[in-house]
């Protein structure tokens, strides 16, 4: 697989201030559905967005004879190798086939990811030592709480590889948005231009959302068809350094 295009620094900074409904919007207009991961939401409080490329690890349903406590003594066992190997900056991202019957990863996992930079830890399962893992200052996303160990259920068997996780694909360097609502996956070819384009879409349902709160009707508004609402726009925009 060829390596992903970098984001730039801009549209980086752009990313943490867009919405997860205002990228998929985005993503619909050039035909993509599927890239919200279903089910999941912050661990703990909601502080800002969540940005980075995706680092995966791929869980298969647990075979107990393969799968006992011993395993964790092999360095190489997927899960811990992937938390030591997982680069600053990208989002470890755990398939669990949106089984949260046992838990993904707990806090010590977390807070080391988080010890290392690393950006965030997603899963379409669950995190044990959930109020831990809320309390730290990584962003970290799940379907619920999850007290069984992970060997319970899952198997950790790949890592950095495409997986799917909460119905969304998401294949290593995809963009992962996260926010108060859930997160996006933005392939990684589209994630620079749909930064600057969700912005610019941000720009204007922060005009329109002030219009509304006045008072002012959707229709016209809400797509500008009445061309005096692009004219407003601009004036809005001028006025506000927009």
């Amino acid at each position: 697989m060829s390596q992903p295009p970098a984001l730039s620094a801009e549209a980086f900074q752009k990313l943490k201030t867009i919405s997860t409904a205002t990228l998929c919007t985005c993503l619909f207009k050039r035909g993509l559905r599927s890239q919200l991961i279903q089910d999941v939401r912050p661990v703990g409080a909601f502080r800002e967005n969540m940005v980075g490329p995706a680092y995966t690890v791929r869980y298969m349903p647990a075979r107990e004879d393969l799968n006992r406590m011993e395993v964790f003594l092999n360095p190489e066992h997927p899960q811990r190798k992937a938390v030591e190997e997982c680069p600053p900056g990208a989002i470890l991202v755990f398939d669990s086939r949106k089984d949260a019957r046992a838990a993904s990863a707990g806090a010590i996992l977390v807070m080391r990811l988080q010890a290392r930079g690393v950006a965030g830890v997603v899963t379409d399962g669950g995190f044990r030592d959930s109020p831990e893992i809320g309390a730290l200052k990584i962003p970290a996303y799940h379907h619920r709480p999850s007290a069984p160990t992970n060997l319970t259920c899952h198997q950790a068997i790949d890592i950095n590889v495409p997986i799917g996780c909460g119905d969304a694909p998401v294949f290593p360097g995809d963009t992962l948005v996260g926010d108060g609502e859930g997160v996006v996956v933005i392939p990684a070819h589209l994630a620079e231009e749909i930064a600057h384009e969700a912005f610019e879409m941000t720009a204007f349902e922060d005009f329109v959302s002030e219009e509304v709160a006045k008072g002012r009707s959707i229709i016209g508004l809400y797509p500008p068809t009445n061309p005096q609402s692009k004219v407003d726009f601009e004036a809005w925009r001028k006025a506000n350094g927009r």
